[in-house]
């Protein structure tokens, strides 16, 4: 047997989460723009209310951010907010 296929690996489940919320940031986002709505606006409103209705369901993307807890799109944000701009 192939000693790579025996070999312990680390999993990153932080980084896991991460890119699973940039990718729903990102379908809602288009979905959003598609649908002619300012998605930084809709996305705040539903963060801040935990409403649902503020996202479109257009590409099922109602459904797709509700699979991330908001805390997790929050915390994410600040991140990278304070990564990208608190370090110039």
């Amino acid at each position: 047997m192939s000693k790579h296929l025996t070999e312990t690996k680390a999993f990153a489940s932080e980084d896991l989460k991460r890119d699973t919320i940039k990718l729903v940031l990102k379908k809602v986002n288009e979905s959003l723009e598609q649908r002619g709505y300012n998605s930084v606006n809709q996305l705040a409103g539903y963060l801040i209310s935990n409403d649902p209705a503020y996202i479109s369901s257009h590409n099922n993307a109602r459904s797709i951010v509700q699979t991330v807890d908001r805390a997790d799109i929050i915390e994410e944000l600040v991140r990278f907010y304070l990564e990208n701009t608190c370090n110039e």
